[in-house]
């Protein structure tokens, strides 16, 4: 397989975006009038692009491609070629610990028909994916290095790490050498060990024959049918793999190839002269095509930077897992050449993951923590501490938390703050559970965490004095309402860590300190409301969990709705007016479903209520707990409904009285006005800037938690007549 014969879709596109962008521009236009787009072209056009940028550097020509460096945001640097490996030193590598992973990949986990698949492309001679591998040497970066699944366990330092292509390195490996069995599971999942044949004359026909060719048989080479009863094939024998002619394909690479065709010529003496041309036949059209196969490759250099190896990784490993920053750093902390020599043992960035679990086992609302989230925060504070320590010229490190900051944070840091993040975890959920936000599920943004344990660590205990604790929550409730935390968090975890601490610690100390920049920018339109229907919505979790902080009662029981109460009483945001008594009387559906009509209801509760008419559903619950009608009065006020109007059945005044509550609620949360744009329709039907025209329309009546209406039949008649929105039932 030529250099010049084999498109890399894959090698074309790295290798473009790694071209000066006035190289990048010529090559595509002479590349166009050649006729080849871009992801079509050959590899050598891109090895002569690669030379073509004339990079002067002491790497010096390797196999068919000079080598080009890249300068990647400044500091993510990588120099790469492309070769092409032939698949024997591909496996030797392997065997030898030459070849290695590096421990920041998962496990193998191809299924049987995509090893078969790949056997078949090695047979056609036709061109596989392209592998990237990494040199070592780097003293910058050293991952920890583990042997390809199943090859031994390495007695030396790896000369290439395999970043991409470890499914096809592996599937490769454990069919192609020692006893070819793979352990690996069928379409359905099913765990199962398989080997594979290779039919020889088979192998010298028309592509179809040679898919025909390659044979997945159970590890014993016995292949059953009639549920087991018949044997349909036995190659589980050298003698009988030589009377069928069926070749393993453990063989087919190894050194005994050639003798086992020369047995195969003589195993069946009558078809001996046949035999001896099948033998000529497949030595030259196959066995020597296989074992020259050459798979195309990008070697990035020693020099290439692990935030490097991260961006080209996620570009290029397009058909696999997307790379794992928590995978990539525990590779790199476990090869941390210091910690190894004061410690005599690896650091183990899983175990120290393991002690975050704990504590948001004890902490459901935490259930979502993820480990971007802790490394985060980790670097937020060290690069905080990096910026604070700064005394030089010129402009001081920034705070940040940007994925490929991440990445190179060090080990001493990590450990100087990743305990500090622990403890204010804890302190975080307690923060949460004090809004009675007590599933993971009404959290409003996971995000908001990070910024927030930030400034437990900053500001210590001094987070919990009253002046600078009704701070911080006002500028939590500013992200929520705001919106501010569902995209681009980066740059705002940075801003709101470096501005919200001083200005929340003035709050006590007396100082004048502009409020942060999520405190400014905050702001909720009241027609918001009306497009706040289901938990997609931050802010509609915002509602909820205010509603929530005022722990109100529950209609039918006796008892406040709280993070004391909750999961025991299977709390939940349901319908104020039923759906179905909506849908009868011809309410809006993004109406209906708004925040507005909702409010935290007991299960058992919401069930009671039914589809009714809250005129009807009123005097039963009163009839059924003998509740005082006053008192009932005043569990509604606590939910900020208007009693007298819910009564009626009057929804039109009831939506107008509670928005308008509502919006109240959210004032006073945020610390702002709530910009007032809501008008009516000719129809009556509230509608603003941003009601729920102004979004996505397709979830309506989606809410996944809400407890749906039971006995329709026994309120069907209500709302006969098709009564409009506002009209008064009796």
């Amino acid at each position: 397989m030529s250099a010049q014969s084999k498109p890399t879709n894959r090698v074309g596109n790295v290798v473009r975006d790694a071209l000066p962008a006035s190289k990048r521009v010529d090559h595509l236009s002479s590349s166009r009038r050649a006729g080849h787009p871009w992801h079509r072209r050959p590899l050598w056009h891109f090895q002569r692009a690669c030379r073509s940028t004339s990079v002067q550097c002491g790497c010096g020509p390797k196999l068919s491609c000079g080598p080009l460096h890249r300068q990647i945001e400044g500091t993510e640097s990588m120099g790469f070629q492309t070769p092409q490996y032939r698949i024997t030193d591909l496996l030797a590598w392997a065997e030898s610990g030459v070849l290695q992973l590096p421990d920041f990949q998962r496990e193998y986990r191809w299924e049987d028909s995509r090893i078969r698949d790949l056997l078949v492309t090695i047979v056609r001679g036709h061109p596989m994916g392209v592998l990237m591998v990494l040199q070592t040497g780097n003293g910058q970066v050293r991952f920890k290095p583990k042997p390809i699944t199943g090859a031994p366990a390495a007695q030396i330092e790896p000369k290439y790490l395999l970043l991409d292509g470890q499914q096809r390195m592996t599937s490769m490996y454990q069919s192609l050498t020692g006893t070819g069995v793979v352990h690996t599971k069928d379409a359905r999942g099913k765990s199962i060990d398989r080997r594979y044949f290779l039919d020889v004359e088979k192998a010298l026909g028309d592509p179809g024959q040679q898919d025909e060719a390659v044979l997945s048989l159970p590890a014993d080479g016995v292949l059953h049918e009639n549920i087991g009863r018949d044997i349909k094939l036995d190659v589980s024998t050298r003698d009988k793999q030589l009377e069928q002619g069926i070749i393993p394909f453990s063989t087919l690479l190894g050194p005994s190839a050639t003798a086992w065709l020369l047995a195969f010529t003589n195993q069946v003496p009558s078809k001996q002269s046949e035999r001896i041309q099948i033998f000529t036949n497949f030595n030259n059209e196959v066995l020597s095509k296989v074992q020259a196969y050459e798979i195309p490759a990008i070697e990035l250099d020693s020099s290439t930077t692990k935030e490097a190896v991260a961006t080209v990784f996620e570009k290029v490993n397009t058909g696999g897992l997307p790379l794992n920053t928590f995978e990539l750093l525990t590779a790199t902390f476990a090869g941390d050449a210091q910690y190894f020599h004061e410690h005599g043992k690896d650091f183990r960035l899983g175990d120290d993951w393991m002690e975050v679990q704990k504590i948001i086992e004890h902490h459901p609302v935490l259930t979502d923590f993820a480990h971007i989230d802790y490394l985060q925060a980790v670097t937020l504070l060290a690069s905080n501490a990096r910026k604070a320590a700064f005394t030089g010229t010129g402009r001081p490190p920034a705070v940040t938390a940007r994925r490929v900051d991440v990445l190179r944070i060090d080990l001493r840091e990590f450990l100087t703050w990743a305990p500090k993040v622990r403890q204010a975890l804890a302190w975080v959920a307690n923060f949460y559970t004090s809004l009675n936000i007590v599933r993971s599920d009404d959290l409003p943004y996971r995000t908001q965490t990070v910024p927030l344990i930030v400034m437990r660590v900053l500001l210590g205990n001094q987070i919990d004095y009253h002046p600078v604790r009704e701070r911080i929550d006002q500028w939590y409730w500013c992200g929520v309402f705001g919106e501010l935390y569902g995209s681009t968090t980066e740059t705002r975890f940075a801003r709101d860590v470096e501005q919200t601490p001083g200005w929340a610690n003035a709050a006590s100390t007396g100082e004048s300190i502009d409020a942060p920049i999520t405190v400014r920018e905050a702001n909720l339109v009241e027609s918001r409301l009306l497009s706040l229907r289901t938990r997609n919505s931050a802010a509609y979790k915002g509602i909820y969990a205010l509603l929530m902080k005022r722990e109100p009662k529950d209609w039918m029981l006796d008892q406040n709705i709280n993070q004391k109460n909750y999961i025991d009483m299977q709390v939940d945001i349901h319908h104020i007016f039923p759906k179905l008594w909506c849908d009868q009387n011809h309410i809006d559906n993004a109406i209906r479903d708004s925040v507005v009509n909702k409010t935290p209801l007991a299960k058992s509760t919401n069930i009671f209520l039914r589809g009714d008419s809250p005129a009807k559903y009123i005097p039963r619950l009163e009839k059924k707990t003998n509740i005082d009608p006053d008192k009932l009065d005043e569990i509604l006020r606590a939910h900020l409904i208007d009693p007298a109007l819910l009564r009626t059945a009057d929804f039109h005044g009831f939506f107008e009285t509670r928005r308008e509550a509502l919006i109240g609620l959210v004032e006073e949360a945020m610390g702002k006005t709530v910009f007032r744009d809501v008008v009516h329709d000719a129809q009556d039907k509230p509608i603003g800037d941003e009601d729920a025209t102004a979004f996505d329309t397709d979830d309506f009546g989606s809410e996944e938690f809400d407890e749906p209406d039971r006995d329709v039949a026994e309120g069907a008649d209500e709302g006969a007549g098709g009564c409009r929105v506002g009209s008064l039932l009796p």
